[in-house]
C-alpha cells in the first residue's frame, strides 16, 4: 500500500506526495486577472508541502462566473497565470486549474455576459429568471471547455479539474430536479449525463496526454429529487469507459440549494447575513437556517458514499471531506483511494502537510464552524488565523 507521502501519478503527471489542496474560491483575482495576492495564496500551500494546489475557479465564459472578479479563460489572463504556475513550481508542487461553467449557480450574482444558462427553468425558484440552454448553446459551452484546456496548457498548468458538481451547469443537467427537459439532454440518466460526457470528451481531445485531467463529481446533491448515489456510480462508470479521465474526486451538495451538505459542521448564518445588503440582513438571520442547514461534522464524512464509487471504477480516486490528520489519510489509502484533498484545514494552516509529515500526531486546528465560508464574498481566509 502506498503512503500519503509517497509520489503519486495522475495520467502524465507525478506528484511529490498524495495531498491535493482542493478548489476553494479565493476571490483574489481582480477584473478577471491574476494578482500578486492570488499568486502568494497558492505559493503558500506549495511551500507548505502539498503535492498539488488547485486554482479556483476559472470560468470558460463570462456568463459562467459566480463572481465578477473571477478569471475567465482568455489570452489577456495568460501572463498572470504563467506567473502563478511558475511560482508554484518553484516551491516544488504541481498546480491544477478548476474549469467549468456556473450555470444556475451564477444567477444571483448580477453578472454581465448574458443570462445564466440552465437545463430548464422549472425545478427551483432561482432558475425562473434564467435561460434554458439550446443545443447550440450547449455545443458552444462544450467547445469553450476545450479552448480553456488549451489555454491552461499554454499557461503552464499541470492538470485541470473539470467541475461536474454542486449544481453548476454540468451538475444541474445531471439533476432530475433541475433538468426537466424532454429532448436528448433530459429524462433518463443517460440523456442527463450527455452534456457532462460531451464536456469531458472535448477536454480529452484538447488535452491529449499533455496534462492530467481530473473531474469533481457529486455523490449526492443533498436535495429531494436531486442527483443521488446510485446515479453517481453509473456516471462514474461511464466517464471511466469514455477514457476521458485520469482521476476522479467525489464531492456533494448544491451551491444553489444546499451548500452545507458538502461542508458539514456549523452553519454560519449570522456571518452570511453580515455579507448581505443591510435591508436583507434581518431576514437572512431569521430564515437562513432553511438554506444553510446543519450536518454534524466527522472525519472522512464523504467516505461511506465514496466507497461505493471506489468499488465501481478502477481509475485513481481522490478522497475529499473531513481529511484533517494522518490517521484519516492512512484510512483513505487503505480503502483504495490514491489521493486526498484538503480545503478548510489548509486555509487555517497552509503548512499543515509539512508538519504532519514531520510529526504524524499533528492535529488540525480547524474547528469546523465554517466561518471561513462567507469570506468568499471578500477574500477567502480563516477568520481564526492571522491574515
Amino acid at each position: 500500500m502506498s503512503t500519503v507521502f509517497s509520489p503519486g501519478r495522475i495520467g502524465p503527471l507525478t506528484l511529490r506526495n498524495r495531498v491535493i489542496k482542493s478548489a476553494t474560491y479565493e476571490n483574489r483575482a481582480r477584473r478577471g486577472l491574476v494578482t500578486d495576492a492570488l499568486i502568494d495564496f497558492h505559493r503558500e500551500y506549495a511551500a507548505g508541502g502539498v503535492g498539488m494546489t488547485t486554482v479556483a475557479y476559472c470560468a470558460v465564459a463570462p456568463a459562467g462566473r459566480t463572481d465578477h472578479h473571477q478569471i475567465v479563460w482568455r489570452d489577456e489572463a495568460l501572463p498572470g497565470l504563467r506567473r502563478l504556475t511558475a511560482a508554484v513550481h518553484d516551491e516544488g508542487a504541481a498546480v491544477s486549474a478548476q474549469i467549468g461553467h456556473s450555470g444556475p449557480v451564477g444567477i444571483s450574482r448580477g453578472l454581465r455576459g448574458g443570462r445564466a444558462l440552465v437545463p430548464s427553468r422549472r425545478g427551483s425558484v432561482a432558475t425562473w429568471a434564467a435561460k434554458a440552454a439550446t443545443p447550440a448553446e450547449l455545443a458552444r459551452v462544450v467547445a469553450q471547455h476545450g479552448a480553456a484546456v488549451r489555454l491552461a496548457i499554454g499557461a503552464g498548468f499541470d492538470a485541470v479539474e473539470i467541475h461536474l458538481g454542486h449544481n453548476y451547469l454540468a451538475s444541474a443537467f445531471l439533476s432530475p430536479r433541475l433538468n426537466r427537459r424532454r429532448d436528448a439532454y433530459g429524462g433518463a440518466l443517460e440523456n442527463r449525463a450527455r452534456f457532462a460526457r460531451d464536456v469531458m470528451r472535448a477536454v480529452r481531445d484538447a488535452a491529449g496526454n499533455r496534462i492530467a485531467i481530473l473531474a469533481k463529481l457529486n455523490l449526492d446533491d443533498g436535495v429531494p429529487g436531486g442527483f443521488g448515489l446510485d446515479e453517481s456510480v453509473a456516471v462514474a462508470r461511464w466517464l471511466e469507459a469514455d477514457g476521458t479521465l485520469d482521476a476522479l474526486e467525489m464531492t456533494a451538495g448544491s451551491s444553489l440549494l444546499n451548500p452545507m451538505y458538502l461542508f458539514t459542521g456549523d452553519a454560519p448564518v449570522r456571518e452570511f447575513a453580515a455579507t448581505m445588503p443591510a435591508p436583507a440582513r434581518p431576514a437572512v438571520r431569521r430564515f437562513g437556517h432553511r438554506f444553510l442547514r446543519e450536518y454534524p461534522y466527522r472525519d472522512a464524512y464523504l467516505l461511506p458514499d465514496a466507497r461505493r464509487v471506489r468499488a465501481a471504477v478502477s481509475l485513481p480516486m481522490i478522497l475529499l471531506g473531513g481529511v484533517t490528520n494522518r490517521a484519516t489519510m492512512d484510512t483513505a489509502m487503505a480503502e483504495g483511494f490514491q489521493f486526498v484533498a484538503m480545503g478548510r484545514a489548509l486555509l487555517r494552516e497552509p503548512d499543515l502537510i509539512t508538519r504532519i509529515r514531520d510529526d504524524p500526531a499533528t492535529r488540525s486546528r480547524c474547528d469546523h464552524t465554517n466561518r471561513c465560508m462567507p469570506t468568499i464574498f471578500t477574500r477567502s481566509h480563516c477568520v481564526l488565523a492571522p491574515d
